[in-house]
């Protein structure tokens, strides 16, 4: 159960940033936009990769 917490913290923080980029491509900030976005596809990543893990493996 604390692994799939951990998960959903992750995809939190993947959602935050996907915001931040659709912001940083308004401002056209282009440094904030590729730390944005790595910093999505990352947490996104790992966060459905524990999820999918968690479900396989049960709670």
């Amino acid at each position: 159960m604390q692994h799939f917490i951990l998960a959903l913290i992750m995809l939190l923080v993947a959602l935050v940033s996907v915001i931040s980029v659709f912001r940083q491509l308004k401002f056209k900030n282009m440094l904030a936009l590729v730390i944005a976005a790595l910093s999505a596809v990352t947490f996104g990543f790992f966060s459905i990769a524990t999820i999918i893990d968690t479900i396989k493996n049960g709670f």
